[in-house]
């Protein structure tokens, strides 16, 4: 059963969390991105917190600006160090004085995450990545490709004064052909109650989730803003030491594969699983390849 539990990370900010399992035992935590929202982890946080399936304490937090939680209008509240920390609160809440059995994200959640196992490779045992660039490859493909400046010209209509305002009109006509495929049609999991959970989401409030992309400069140049052409990141800030899955579905349009090219030189203990014929939503799409995914890195011997 999933339940909901509310923790202060920092002075005025709450995370809502949806949460699966006994406490105190080993903890997973699932990060969403956008334009999402925790309930996209239920199927694994009904999985993995069967006495079968590991009995773990599984807990998806709301990112601060989605849903439920707080979200405060100033974009520099959405910095990196601000989001690090958030998670920080929650792992100390879930699961103190041990460290995490895996931190598991897609999107934005694996922004959040690669920071955090790059900072405090402590708190984390294991991490598990879903369709989320790495920074160090991120940074470079905006740099050099121009298949993947393309494929993120989103990101500079996102940072747009008026974009949560245009994002919710006519019943967020413009976020519903994120999830469309190349012929408008509704992918089969993007049902009638899926949606409203969705419409639920961005409802709440979508200046947060846009916040996001104001905060970071990893993006498209456009104009007097030179983005990504602008950001120089130390190697020191890269390395993730601790074992990683990358799970990485080919037909991502926003991700191109070259992200998933030299992953190995800023992750010594890598395994990398890529799946044709999957989008940037493999998690709706494929559910039971995700669980296995993640069970297999849980049981792998590192």
């Amino acid at each position: 059963m999933i339940t909901t539990a509310v923790h202060t990370v920092a002075p005025g900010i709450s995370l809502h969390c949806r949460v699966a399992g006994p406490p105190g035992a080993p903890t997973l935590l699932f990060l969403h991105g956008f334009p999402e929202g925790a309930f996209v982890w239920d199927a694994l946080l009904t999985h993995f917190s069967l006495p079968e399936n590991g009995g773990y304490c599984c807990v998806a937090p709301w990112l601060r600006g989605f849903g439920p939680s707080s979200a405060p209008a100033d974009a520099r509240d959405y910095r990196p160090k601000h989001l690090v920390q958030d998670i920080l609160g929650i792992i100390q809440a879930e699961s103190p004085g041990a460290p995490l059995a895996a931190l598991v994200a897609h999107d934005w959640g694996g922004a959040v995450a690669w920071n955090l196992a790059n900072q405090f490779p402590q708190h984390i045992q294991r991490l598990a990545i879903i369709n989320s660039p790495h920074p160090g490859t991120f940074l470079r493909e905006l740099q050099h490709s121009a298949a993947q400046r393309e494929a993120s010209a989103y990101m500079n209509f996102l940072v747009r004064p008026d974009a949560p305002a245009l994002l919710a009109e006519n019943d967020f006509r413009r976020l519903w052909p994120f999830f469309q495929g190349p012929d408008g049609q509704w992918p089969a999991w993007m049902d009638e109650p899926t949606r409203n959970q969705y419409r639920a989401v961005w409802g709440a409030g979508l200046q947060g989730g846009c916040n996001y992309y104001r905060a970071s400069p990893l993006r498209p140049p456009l104009g007097d803003d030179p983005g990504a052409n602008a950001v120089t990141l130390p190697r020191e800030m890269l390395t993730v030491d601790v074992p990683t899955w990358v799970l990485w579905a080919l037909d991502d349009i926003a991700l191109c594969p070259g992200l998933i090219d030299g992953l190995g030189d800023y992750i010594p203990r890598l395994t990398l699983d890529k799946v044709p014929g999957a989008s940037h939503w493999i998690i709706h799409e494929q559910p039971e390849r995700v669980i296995a995914g993640l069970q297999a890195h849980l049981l792998r011997n590192e």
